[in-house]
C-alpha cells in the first residue's frame, strides 16, 4: 500500500464509510474548509454502496428530493442506462457500484478534500469539551491528526466511546420521553427479549441476479397449501405474505439483479448483535461470518425453491472488499450508538400532529426559532425476531399510494451536549431509539450528513465551536446552496425543481405564511429518457388510488411523486379520458405519471 502523503493537522476531520460520512466530507471541502476522510474499508459509500440497499426508502416525493439526496438521485438517473423504476420497495432501484462511482467522483473534484480508506481508529485525544486530536493506523503506520472540528460519519457510531462522549444505546423506557411505542420500565427489566435484541436488527445483504423475465411454472415442484413453493427451515415462512415472485423482486434493480433484504423471515440477523459492540475484533469477525453464511443460506433457499430462476449475482467487486461477489462488503445497520445532544428527537417529534395532519410540528428553541436543518418523511420501521413492533401511524395517501408524513430534524440533534466541536452525521444523531426507526433512512441520512458538513466548515470559517453555530446562518447556506439546494422545511406543494421552491423555504424561516400557490406544471425532469405516454381513461378506485384502463385492454394502478400531478388526481371524481406521461413499472406494477399530456 502506498501511503498517503504525511498530513498532520486538518480543519474538519470526518470518520467513518457511512453514508452521512461521504456528504459531510464533500459538503465541508465545499463550505472551504481543509477536510480529511477516514474510511475502514476500500468503499465510502455504506448503506447505497457498500452495504448493497440500494432500494433507498423515504423522501421519495418531489418536494423531499433536495440537497445531496436529490443531486445523488439525478446523478442515478443519467448513469444508470435502464433507469431506476425496476422493483416495488421503492421508486428507486440501482447497483452499488453506480452509487460508488458517483461518491467517488465528487470526492475527486473536491480540492479541499483528502480520503484515506483502510484505517483503522485507535484513539481520540479529548481536551476538556473539545477533542484535539485522533490517533489512525493506515498502511501498519500510526498517524496522530490534529483538527479542529470531527464528525462521526460512521454507522455504529465508532468513534463516541473512544472520544468518551456520552451516547445511548439500546431501549428507552414509556416512562422516559411519553413515547407512544416505546415498552414500559417494568417491561424493559423483565423481558430478556430487550436484551437480547439491543438495537434493530441488521442485515447482511446479498445479491441474487434473476435468469429471465419471468418466474417459470413446475407443476411437481413442491407447494405450500396457498400455491407458495416450500422453503427449507428456517426460511420456510419468508414468501407466505407475497408469495416467492414478488419476494424476489421486492429489491430488484437495473439488470435483473436482486437485493436481497428481506425482513419476513429472511436475511435479517437477531443473534448476539452485542458482539459488534464490544471493541473485540474476533467476536466481530465471529459475528461477521454467522450474518453471511446466514444470508448465503437464504439465497441458496430462494434459488431452489425458484427452480434456478434466481443464481447468486455478481455486484460488488474486488476493490469493494467484499468477500464474494454477491456479498455486500459491510453489514446494513440499522441502529448503533446514539449520540446525546443539545436536542434529542423523540416519536412525538415524527408523528402528524391535530392542527396539522400532514406534518409535525417544527423543531423551535425557547424563543421560537426554527432549528429544523433537514427534512425526512418515513413512516418509521423497526426489525426484530418475531412479529411487527406496534408503532404509532404517520403515513397518508398521496398521489395514488401511501406515504410517510414529513418530519424534521433540529441542529441540536447533531451536536454533542459535551463535546463542543463534536458532530454526528450518520445513524449517531441524537434520537430515541423509537425514533431511529425514521431517521436512519439513506435519503434523510445523506441530508443530515450535508448539513453536518455545512456546519463543521461554517464553524472553521468563523472560528467558533459547531456548538455556537448561528442555526439561522447555517440554514441559509443550506437553502442557497449553489450546487445541491437543501431543504429545512417541508412544504408539500413545491418540488425541488419549482422556480418558487426557495421562496418557500425563505419564508418559513422568517415565520410568514407559505406564497399563494402559483401555477407550474413541472416535473422531476430526471425521466425523461425512460418514459412513456399512456392514453386511456383514469378513474379512481379503493383506498385512494387511481387506474388507467387504455385501448389496449391494460389496466394499470397509477401513482406518481409530482405535487402538480397529485393536484390533478384530487379532482378526477369519475372515469376521465386522459393521456400521461410516466414510467412504467411491471414489477409494482404501477405506472409513475410525470406529467399530463396536452390533448390540445
Amino acid at each position: 500500500m502506498v501511503l498517503p502523503a504525511m498530513v498532520d493537522a486538518v480543519d474538519v476531520l470526518v470518520w467513518g464509510g457511512g453514508t452521512g460520512g461521504v456528504t459531510a466530507a464533500i459538503q465541508a471541502a465545499r463550505g472551504g474548509a481543509r477536510t480529511l476522510l477516514l474510511t475502514p474499508g476500500p468503499w465510502l459509500g455504506g448503506m447505497v454502496s457498500a452495504a448493497g440497499v440500494c432500494c433507498p426508502d423515504g423522501n421519495e416525493l418531489t418536494p423531499w428530493q433536495t440537497g445531496l439526496w436529490g443531486a445523488f438521485l439525478r446523478e442515478l438517473d443519467r448513469r444508470e442506462p435502464e433507469g431506476l423504476d425496476h422493483n416495488w420497495v421503492s421508486c428507486f432501484g440501482f447497483r452499488p457500484t453506480t452509487a460508488e462511482a458517483i461518491l467517488q467522483d465528487w470526492v475527486k473534484t473536491e480540492a479541499r478534500l483528502l480520503w484515506w480508506p483502510g484505517c483503522r481508529l485507535l484513539e481520540v485525544e479529548r481536551v476538556d469539551s473539545r477533542i484535539a486530536a485522533v490517533r489512525i493506523e493506515i498502511g501498519g503506520e500510526q498517524r496522530r491528526l490534529r483538527c479542529k472540528v470531527v464528525i462521526d460519519g460512521s454507522d455504529r457510531g465508532d468513534l463516541l466511546p473512544l472520544a468518551q462522549a456520552p451516547f445511548r444505546f439500546g431501549w428507552e423506557a414509556q416512562e422516559q420521553w411519553s413515547e407512544p411505542s416505546a415498552p414500559s420500565r417494568a417491561r424493559l427489566e423483565t423481558e430478556p427479549f430487550f436484551k437480547e435484541q439491543p438495537v434493530q436488527s441488521p442485515t447482511w445483504v446479498v445479491m441474487g441476479q434473476l435468469q429471465s423475465d419471468r418466474l417459470r411454472s413446475d407443476p411437481e415442484r413442491g407447494l405450500d397449501p396457498d400455491g407458495h413453493p416450500l422453503l427449507p427451515r428456517p426460511f420456510e415462512r419468508a414468501c407466505e405474505a407475497f408469495g416467492l415472485e414478488r419476494t424476489l423482486t421486492y429489491g430488484r434493480l437495473p439488470g435483473g439483479l436482486v437485493m436481497l433484504n428481506w425482513p419476513l423471515h429472511g436475511n435479517d440477523w437477531h443473534w448476539g448483535l452485542n458482539r459488534a459492540f464490544s471493541a473485540d475484533p474476533l467476536l466481530e469477525m465471529e459475528l461477521f461470518g454467522e450474518m453471511q453464511a446466514h444470508s448465503l443460506r437464504f439465497a441458496e433457499a430462494l434459488q431452489e425453491a425458484s427452480d434456478g430462476w434466481l443464481q447468486l449475482g455478481k455486484a460488488f467487486p474486488a476493490d469493494s472488499g467484499s468477500p464474494e461477489p454477491w456479498l455486500a462488503a459491510m453489514p446494513y445497520w440499522r441502529e448503533g450508538r446514539r449520540l446525546i445532544g443539545r436536542s434529542t428527537v423523540i416519536e412525538q417529534d415524527l408523528l402528524p400532529t391535530r392542527q396539522d395532519p400532514a406534518c409535525a410540528p417544527l423543531p423551535r428553541n425557547q424563543a421560537g426559532a426554527l432549528q429544523s436543518i433537514a427534512v425526512g418523511n418515513y413512516a418509521n420501521d423497526h426489525h426484530y425476531p418475531g412479529p411487527d413492533w406496534p408503532l404509532a401511524a404517520k403515513s397518508c395517501r398521496w398521489g395514488g399510494r401511501w406515504t410517510g408524513t414529513p418530519f424534521c430534524i433540529p441542529y441540536g440533534a447533531l451536536v454533542s451536549v459535551e463535546i463542543d466541536n463534536l458532530l454526528a452525521a450518520d445513524k449517531a444523531i441524537s434520537t430515541s431509539h423509537m425514533a431511529n426507526g425514521a431517521t436512519r433512512l439513506q435519503p434523510l441520512v445523506m441530508n443530515v450528513g450535508q448539513a453536518a458538513g455545512a456546519a463543521a466548515a461554517l464553524s472553521v470559517a468563523q472560528a467558533i465551536p459547531p456548538s455556537h453555530c448561528p442555526v439561522l446562518q447555517l440554514q441559509e447556506l443550506l437553502i442557497n446552496d449553489r450546487v445541491a439546494p437543501s431543504a429545512v422545511v417541508p412544504n408539500w406543494a413545491s418540488a425541488w425543481n419549482d422556480p418558487f421552491w426557495s421562496d418557500h423555504q425563505h419564508r418559513a424561516l422568517l415565520g410568514s405564511s407559505p406564497l399563494a400557490r402559483r401555477e407550474w406544471s413541472g416535473s422531476s425532469a430526471t425521466d425523461g429518457d425512460h418514459e412513456s405516454v399512456l392514453t386511456g381513461n383514469i378513474h379512481p378506485c379503493a383506498n385512494q388510488g387511481f387506474r388507467l384502463q387504455t385501448p389496449d385492454g391494460m389496466d394499470w394502478p397509477v401513482i406518481t411523486l409530482e405535487p402538480s400531478v397529485q393536484a390533478w388526481m384530487n379532482t378526477v371524481k369519475g372515469p376521465t379520458p386522459t393521456a400521461l406521461r410516466g414510467i412504467l413499472n411491471r414489477w409494482g406494477p404501477w405506472l409513475r405519471v410525470t406529467g399530463l399530456v396536452d390533448q390540445g
